[in-house]
């Protein structure tokens, strides 16, 4: 996962590109009847032997974005090193595109040395690579990428236009793959480890993009090329945004005593005092998560928003914003709140796979209730978790245990769907109040940054699974915590506190969907005096408990269970939408 930074300010005369009469001319009349198969419209299917052979080091994206035209030219370099003998190549990209060239270090291939049926393309390679042998393959294309029909969602390319006539344009594809508009590997395990950006638009417009901004050159022609460069960065997290921005700048000095640079670009149609207001957000956001997570995972590069026509997406250092600059009593804009903690949980931390989603959904979406409570105060906390508690479906466990699509993830008719993002928040908030603000911190400090001391300079983006975290839980608590897990991630019901009522004693009973045992401690007030039953083996008693003695379990909320007033009422709601 890691490469060198070059701070090279790369033209596109020395790409060897020259955009315009030489680039590869878009066949328009196919492009127009041409879609996106099946396979290019998942993502995160398993990867073939080549591509777990390989190492992705470079990927050197140049692409003219054509408004007009709602297409695209590219040339992508990609720079792989084997790390294993390698005779082929395998990467994806979608098939509406036209291909001209493939070439290998330069070298041009011949049309049988690839085949690029589905979107999984394969290339022959002249040598075989030995381990350590690295090479650079160049594919040059063009076409009409996938327009998004409901972006973020169902992503693509949005072609928008801005309040005074501009092109307004971005891409949201996490749900689809970066192979709509980018040759890469498409699955979360295969980050490169630095990515180039030659951004070539109208010479009216803006392309804010990921990373370092390394300049932009006027052709002189009515086009110019934006060049960026990130390190590391989440496969879907590339992005392309086009549109008449207008630039907000400052600076954050840090706790961890770095100083993080911070932009946003807003569209020149917007109220400035109401992008100023925004912005004025962006610090207290990352004050939040410094003091509760660790540091910026990206503060050599920096924090950054763009205005956009879809409503967000976590787009590594240049999130996506559409949320028309709104805000609730709670008093932040959320949809800001919820696209920085995936530098976090997604940029920084990635799933090994995306039946680990939650892990960037449920533990992005648990910061929202820590931040009304660092605004606002513990009622407002409390509210927030009442609000996603409703949400809950229980209808497929939050992790299967198997290697999933995103599909098989997001789709609520397949797998969890929002249950990611609210019963994984809820799951957190649980953990929390089970082993305490101590341990609960350190294991999340440990597993976004792989260590529990994390300070600029000494961390790494990384992967880690729902085990990885267990795992570290584990260590932190010096307990094994494999129940919690088990019941509360692996089941789709929740876990079911059963009483009866025998003599003056009350008995309590987990029940949870596989039967196994469920030691959840459990808080009881009778008639206000609390006590805490261990729940042993799964079950409990209260004494004391006479035939008028109020019972209130559970009087802090701190344990998600199934609850008979939510599911009464969830239901009802269900039918009065119906009505």
């Amino acid at each position: 996962m890691t490469a060198s930074f070059r701070p090279l300010l790369v033209s596109m005369a020395a790409l060897g590109l020259s955009f315009g009469a030489s680039a590869p001319v878009l066949a328009q009349e196919a492009a127009e009847q041409r879609t996106s198969t099946e396979f290019t419209m998942d993502t995160g299917g398993p990867r073939t032997p080549e591509q777990l052979a390989m190492r992705f080091d470079v990927a050197d994206l140049a692409i003219k974005v054509m408004p007009d035209d709602k297409a695209i030219e590219g040339v992508a370099t990609l720079t792989f090193t084997a790390t294993a003998p390698l005779d082929r190549l395998v990467v994806e990209l979608d098939t509406r595109f036209d291909v001209s060239e493939v070439a290998i270090d330069g070298r041009v291939l011949s049309p049988n040395d690839w085949v690029n049926p589905e979107g999984r393309m394969t290339i022959s390679l002249p040598r075989r690579l030995r381990e350590g042998q690295s090479v650079d393959l160049r594919i040059a294309y063009a076409g009409k990428p996938h327009v998004a029909r409901n972006a973020p969602w169902d992503g693509g390319f949005v072609w928008s236009t801005a309040p005074g006539g501009e092109p307004w344009i971005a891409t949201a594809i996490q749900g689809d793959g970066c192979d709509l508009f980018w040759p890469c590997i498409d699955h979360p395990m295969a980050e490169p480890g630095r990515v180039d950006l030659h951004i070539t638009i109208p010479s009216d417009l803006s392309a804010p993009a990921n990373g370092r901004f390394l300049g932009k050159e006027d052709h002189g022609d009515g086009w110019t090329t934006w060049n960026w460069t990130a390190d590391q960065p989440n496969n879907y997290a590339i992005s392309l945004t086009v549109g008449p921005y207008v630039e907000l700048s400052g600076t954050y000095e840090s706790r961890f005593g770095n100083t993080i640079p911070m932009y946003f670009w807003h569209l020149n149609s917007t109220d400035p005092d109401k992008a100023a207001a925004l912005f004025a957000e962006f610090p207290e956001q990352l004050a939040f998560f410094e003091a509760t997570v660790g540091p910026f995972p990206f503060g050599d590069e920096k924090m950054g928003v763009v205005e956009t026509p879809h409503l967000g997406m976590e787009h590594q250092t240049i999130n996506a914003y559409g949320n028309q600059y709104r805000k609730d009593h709670e008093g932040y804009d959320w949809l800001l709140q919820h696209e920085l903690a995936h530098e976090w949980f997604g940029n920084q931390l990635t799933n090994v796979n995306w039946d680990d989603m939650w892990l960037h959904e449920g533990l992005g979406t648990y910061m929202q209730p820590l931040y009304t409570r660092w605004l606002n105060g513990e009622q407002y906390y409390q509210a927030a978790l009442l609000e996603q508690r409703l949400g809950l479906a229980n209808r497929f466990p939050v992790v299967s245990g198997s290697a999933l699509t995103e599909e098989q993830v997001y789709e609520g008719d397949q797998g969890p769907g929002n249950d990611i993002y609210y019963k994984g928040s809820l799951i957190m908030h649980s953990l929390r109040m089970l082993i305490g603000d101590e341990d609960f911190y350190e294991s999340v400090t440990r597993l976004v940054y792989g260590r529990p001391d994390p300070r600029p300079g000494n961390f790494e983006p990384r992967f880690a699974s729902t085990p990885d975290f267990l795992a570290i839980v584990n260590e932190v608590t010096g307990q094994d915590l494999g129940w919690f897990f088990n019941g509360y991630l692996y089941q789709a019901a929740l876990p079911d506190l059963v009483t009866r009522q025998q003599g003056d004693r009350l008995m309590l009973e987990w029940v949870v969907g596989d039967g196994s045992p469920f030691p959840m401690p459990i808080e009881v007030s009778v008639d206000g005096r609390v006590q805490t039953v261990p729940m042993t083996g799964g079950r409990g008693e209260v004494r004391g408990v006479g035939p008028h003695s109020h019972v209130l379990i559970d009087p802090e909320n701190k344990v998600l269970r199934r609850l008979d007033n939510i599911d009464e009422f969830v239901a009802w709601r269900a039918t009065q939408r119906r009505r």
